[in-house]
Order: structure tokens, then C-alpha cells, then sequence
């Protein structure tokens, strides 16, 4: 949205409520600003909320040119919708890469931005990363006590708080039946050790070990 379409918009703007002000200030600057960072601006311009938009886009418009890159690879753990019991822990994890131009300056994070907070935390330490390498970013993580379908976006963030690159997310589907914390631990267990040699076959290993059998002599043996 141009500055001018937002300023075009402000003739019904009447209230001195601050939480309105909040609200409308997110409806006008759109998706890029949480009420954290509206209540930034709208304090630091005495709520005007004119002059308040007016300086987040003269702000935003003057460091966007520096901020990093990132896009999002894959998901390594948790795919979309994947299967989880309730109340089970976890572990989220998603491949990203930077793509340049710039290294990622040190204090880079991954913070939470939307839906349902399924962390402990809202933020882990993700930088710096040079240009043109990717990188795994993990976050613990908890089902919900009760079955469902929930969503958890996250968002690369300056040590400054300014968002940058793709948001992320997370879709879980919470039901009794679900097999996710199961798999996790199978593949935890495939970094204790080696697996035994089983000569193509596949290998379990909660079966019971191979006996072998006395080999069976031949009939003609027996007859001589």
C-alpha cells in the first residue's frame, strides 16, 4: 500500500482509544508491523496515527535496501499436517539458505510471529550465515492437549527487530492416534550406533536375535 493511498484513509480516524489506534494503524500498514512495533510508532509520534505511519514507512522504506535474505529449502522434521499425539514434545526443524547479497549480521533470530505458539520460546539465535549457504534452524516444540488442527508461523528477524525473507510455519494435527513422536525417537536411536550387517535383509531392532540351526545331514550321509 503507497503512503499516499494510507493518508488518503485517515478522515474517519477519530478515537483517542489507544488500543483503537493500535488496531487501526495494523489495518492500514498491513501484515509488516505487529502491535508491539504500531504502539513503537504511535508513542513515539504522541498517537497521531498519521504521523505514525508516515514514520514507519519513511523508516521502513530507508533500511529495507540493508536487510538480509533468506528463503526457505524444505522441512527437515514435521511436515505439513503430520500426525501427533497430544501433549507430546517435539522438534521442528526447517532448512533455510541465504541468498545474498550480504552475510547475515550476528544477532539474527527466528522468532514467532503468528497462530498458535506452540514453543516454549517465541525467538531462537539463527545467524549469521554467509551468503549462499544454507542452514538448519531447530525449535522445541509442544502438541496441544486438545486434538486439532494448528498452525505456528515464524519470521527471520534483525537483532533490531526488522523482519525479513519468507515466513515459515509449522502445521501439526493433533489426534490420540498420531505416530510422530515414535518416528522421532526411531531416528534419534538410527545416531546411537551402527546398525549390525544383515546381508540385505531388513533389519529390525526390536527383533530377537537370529538362531542358526544345526545344518541337517543328508540322507546319504546318514546311510554311510
Amino acid at each position: 500500500m503507497e503512503v499516499d493511498e494510507v493518508v488518503s484513509q485517515f478522515g474517519c480516524l477519530q478515537t483517542q482509544d489507544q488500543e483503537e489506534l493500535v488496531t487501526q494503524m495494523m489495518r492500514l500498514v498491513g501484515a509488516n508491523v505487529n502491535m508491539s512495533a504500531a504502539r513503537f510508532y504511535l508513542e513515539m509520534n504522541q498517537w497521531n496515527v498519521q504521523a505514525a505511519v508516515c514514520s514507519y514507512f519513511d523508516l521502513e522504506h530507508s533500511s529495507s535496501a540493508n536487510l538480509p535474505g533468506m528463503v526457505f529449502v524444505g522441512d527437515i522434521t514435521i511436515g505439513e499436517g503430520e500426525s501427533i499425539p497430544p501433549s507430546t514434545q517435539f522438534v521442528k526443524t526447517w532448512r533455510v539458505e541465504n541468498p545474498g547479497p550480504d552475510p547475515w549480521p550476528p544477532g539474527v533470530i527466528l522468532r514467532f510471529s503468528s497462530g498458535s505458539q506452540l514453543a516454549a520460546v517465541d525467538r531462537v539465535l539463527a545467524g549469521p550465515l554467509d551468503t549462499h549457504t544454507a542452514t538448519d534452524i531447530s525449535v522445541e516444540m509442544t502438541s496441544p492437549s486438545d486434538p486439532g488442527i494448528y498452525e505456528s508461523k515464524w519470521r527471520m528477524s534483525t537483532a533490531t527487530g526488522s523482519f525479513f525473507g519468507d515466513t515459515i510455519w509449522v502445521i501439526i494435527t493433533v489426534e490420540p492416534a498420531g505416530t510422530m513422536a515414535i518416528t522421532q525417537q526411531f531416528q534419534r536411536m538410527d545416531h546411537l550406533g551402527t546398525q549390525p550387517s544383515t546381508h540385505g535383509a531388513s533389519y529390525n531392532p526390536f527383533g530377537a536375535p537370529a538362531t542358526h540351526s544345526p545344518q541337517t545331514p543328508h540322507a546319504q550321509d546318514m546311510m554311510d
